[in-house]
């Protein structure tokens, strides 16, 4: 796409946000609503509008060359990223649920759930793509220099002379027996052709010829139609489009080439648009800055006078810390310059009022905290609910305004514009203007002191400054570096031959496939509750993990997520979540499961050791993801004697101090796997993982999507014969993992090449599936059971209780009926 049109998606996206910033940014007091309902349409729908100015953003800024416009762009795309995540956090506060469906919105709004995918920024790694690259490089170079385990399966191919002979033997007997089967079936064949000719009648050869034509007209007819119903079912969406033979003439080849041609070109731009910022600033100060410290001295010298006019002396020259002599240029007169300076001089208070403004204040708060004690169950009856208050919100209004004041309607002077040179004088003016005011301050400090000496024949009364006392606050205890006189990269290198860092596997969050639950709203209106679908699965990883993590502006502000819980049935993708979430973020990943940790950094120095390295290295190579598998092993009472020797509760009374220790501007994540969350007791789990991605099992729009793609990504041909549907519906319980499983198995390289001749059929793949054991309803029963105990459940059973209390009192019925919990699908 043109300049222009990525021009106009940013100011559609811009409108978008300024009707969002009315709602936001009421002109009165925002009435409280007490409709729940009501509350959650407002914040799903201001949530879809939000993504979807967040697509149209970080498009614009991965192609918009413009340097200063891209810093706008920057600073919204991370404000509108940052209120999506607020946004999320509300509604789970507000539903006691993390997974929200808006297929009612969407079908308001006219959009399809393409609309909502939240795409992830391209900007997290590309303006860290050297630092990736060499750590990548070295992570790299130190795998190869460890030494291969090998495999226990491995077989032993030392064999005597008699096993080889007898070996080729069998080959050498298949072999023979091949050729001679083949043999006789070209007997049989040609048999055939001699007993067909010979009861052949003759037949006059224009009958022959209409026969041939006739069988040539109805095999190029029908030709034709399945060549026609095809190119229909393909422009339906119904059937997959061929890939064409060469894929650089294609406009997706075309668009990936020219996408990348102005990533290049964004980075040229930025190189001339610092070189710029550097130029244009002396210049100024040459052309520009002695008018200007003539301008000043003379202003300054003007005030000299007319102070002494009005009061009969020289005025006391304001300090640096009050402002200096941009007081003087406010366009203020002689007297209230006058009295501005001895306000400031007489505005430090006295102690004794400091320590009545401490006892009121203390006061005050005891007297809250009694308030909010007797009145926490009034307000929410009472008051309602109120939008609460946004970290993210002010920067959209400011790069709103900034858009709305600069760019709004300006067009750009050339073709790929690096940046507008009359922007940079207007803002490095200001600078060397402030520069040049600080000397001049000196200056005239000196010929002040001189007229008072010279005219007013008086000594010049030092101001004698008192010492700013430092409030003495809480010392924090500095953790003590056990590894002082050692460096990072020598730290990261034995963290990875101990196996402690390792690389993530480089998926991406679209690889993880699953289609969107388009029944979610209905049956939760109906009362039932549903199953989340995998794309809610990928929003909530982008959410709680992958968009905060990425940028360390948004982490700073955005609600803290120290850690998550993946938990789901086997073989669904807990692991390989874990992994996307490290890949997009570019993150450095600690293995610290029990298996993998088991006999280094033994005893309780060990320990604190492997703490002390992850921490630092850490915080060091941030975004850093701390990765425990099977994490609820490390809280079972009971464990099995295999649990017993990996010692899988050695990490139990640290993590919780580490986990403390993670602040907003620190980006670490622990992330936990879990296949059987129900084996652990639910409060110690809940409160180290605060947050839960539960993957359940794929539905059959779910499956049917996989089926085809991970069919298409191992080299299968998807024809007619091919009855994707039905094995959609036969692989009901069946995981991601089991589905993938059956697919490799089948697509060995004999039978994809024997594609051609002998298309894939739906049969072949249904052995390789059934030998696995698939997920039954009471596994997931038990997963459901157990969600409903976390304290997420708890609220959210218990405000389905109050609610349908609250339905009979409305009745008129009277009696208390016993809190149920909702169904579930």
């Amino acid at each position: 796409m043109s300049s222009s049109t990525y021009n106009k998606q940013w100011h559609d996206a811009q409108m978008q946000i300024s009707d969002l910033l009315q709602i936001e940014i009421p002109v009165g007091e925002p009435k409280p609503e007490t409709d729940k309902l009501a509350v959650f349409q407002l914040l799903a729908t201001m949530y879809v509008k939000y993504v979807q100015s967040f697509r149209k953003l970080e498009e614009c800024y991965d192609q918009i060359t413009h340097a200063q416009k891209r810093r706008v762009l920057r600073h919204v795309l991370d404000g509108c990223i940052g209120r999506i995540i607020e946004l999320k956090h509300e509604m789970i506060q507000l539903e006691f649920s993390e997974y929200h469906f808006f297929d009612d919105i969407l079908q308001d709004l006219k959009l399809t759930p393409n609309d909502i995918e939240l795409p992830i920024p391209k900007y997290y790694k590309l303006e860290r793509a050297e630092a990736l690259q060499e750590k990548e490089k070295l992570l790299g170079e130190i795998l190869e220099q460890i030494p291969a385990k090998e495999s226990k399966d491995k077989q032993d191919l030392n064999m005597t002379l008699e096993e080889a002979i007898r070996l080729i033997q069998n080959h050498e007997r298949a072999r023979q027996g091949r050729a001679r089967a083949q043999m006789y079936r070209n007997l049989l064949k040609e048999m055939e052709r001699a007993n067909a000719n010979r009861g052949e009648a003759s037949m006059d050869r224009n009958i022959a010829a209409t026969h041939i034509q006739r069988y040539w007209r109805g095999f190029i007819t029908r030709k034709k139609a399945a060549q026609w119903r095809h190119e229909e079912f393909m422009f339906l969406g119904m059937e997959p489009t061929p890939l064409p033979k060469d894929t650089k003439q294609t406009p997706q080849y075309q668009q990936r080439k020219t996408e990348e041609r102005r990533r290049e070109i964004v980075k040229h731009n930025e190189k001339e648009f610092q070189q710029a910022l550097v130029s244009i600033k002396e210049r100024l100060r040459n052309t520009e800055g002695p008018d200007m410290k003539e301008r000043m001295i003379s202003q300054i010298r003007q005030w000299f006078l007319e102070c002494r006019d009005v009061t009969g002396k020289f005025p006391d020259y304001p300090d640096e810390d009050e402002g200096g002599s941009a007081l003087i240029f406010k366009n203020k007169t002689v007297a209230e310059l006058e009295h501005d300076i001895q306000e400031m001089d007489n505005a430090k208070p006295d102690k004794k009022d400091k320590k009545k403004d401490k006892k009121d204040k203390k006061k005050d708060k005891k007297d809250k905290k009694k308030d909010g004690k007797d009145k926490k169950g009034k307000k929410d009856e009472d008051e309602g609910w109120t939008m609460a208050p946004s970290n993210f919100v002010p920067d959209l209004n400011e790069g709103n305004t900034s858009y709305k004041d600069i760019w709004l309607g300006k067009k750009d002077s050339a073709l790929n514009q690096a940046y507008d040179g009359e922007l940079i004088k207007e803002e490095k003016r200001l600078e060397v203007e402030e520069a040049i005011r600080l000397e001049v301050d000196e200056l005239m400090r000196e010929e002040l002191k001189n007229l008072k000496a010279a005219i007013d024949k008086s000594k010049d009364k030092k101001k004698k400054k008192k010492k700013s006392k430092k409030k003495k606050g809480k010392k924090k205890k500095k953790e003590k570096d056990l590894t002082p006189d050692r460096t990072i990269t020598e730290l990261f290198t034995e963290l990875v031959e101990q196996g402690i860092i390792i690389k993530p596997e480089s998926n991406n969050l679209s690889e993880f496939e699953g289609d969107y639950s388009y029944l979610g709203t209905t049956l939760r209106q109906a009362g039932i509750e549903p199953m989340p679908s995998l794309t809610d699965v990928r929003h909530l990883a982008a959410l709680f993990g992958i968009l905060p993590l990425g940028s360390e502006a948004i982490h700073e502000k955005a609600p803290l997520v120290k850690s998550v819980l993946i938990t789901g049935p086997r073989n669904c993708g807990k692991k390989m979540l874990a992994h996307i979430i490290a890949h997009e973020t570019g993150a450095t990943v600690f293995d610290l499961s029990a298996a993998n940790i088991v006999g280094k950094y033994p005893g309780k120095d060990g320990l604190k050791m492997l703490m002390h390295l992850v921490s630092k290295v850490g915080k060091a190579l941030q975004p850093t993801v701390i990765l425990i598998n099977n994490c609820e092993k490390q809280f079972v009472k009971k464990l099995p004697k295999a649990d017993k020797e990996l010692d899988p509760k050695r990490l139990k009374k640290v993590l919780p101090k580490f986990l403390k220790t993670i602040k907003q501007d620190s980006r670490f994540l622990l992330i936990g796997t879990s296949g059987s969350p129900f084996d652990a007791p639910v409060k110690p789990l809940c409160k180290q993982y605060s947050n839960i991605i539960m993957i359940p099992r794929p539905d059959y729009a779910s499956r049917y999507l996989m089926w085809k793609s991970f069919i298409t990504k191992n080299n299968g041909i998807i024809t007619d014969t091919l009855d994707l549907s039905s094995l959609a519906k036969v692989s009901d319980g069946y995981t991601p993992g089991y589905i993938l499983g059956a697919v490799k198995e089948v697509l060995t390289e004999r039978r994809i090449s024997q594609q051609q001749t002998k298309p894939l059929q739906a049969f072949e793949f249904i052995p390789a599936l059934a030998r696995n054991d698939p997920i039954y309803v009471d596994e997931e029963e038990s997963f459901k059971k157990w969600w409903s105990k976390t304290p997420l459940g708890n609220k959210r059973a218990k405000a389905a209780a109050d609610e349908e209390d609250g339905g009979k009192g409305a009745k008129g019925g009277g009696k208390g009926g016993k809190g149920g919990k909702q169904k579930k699908k």
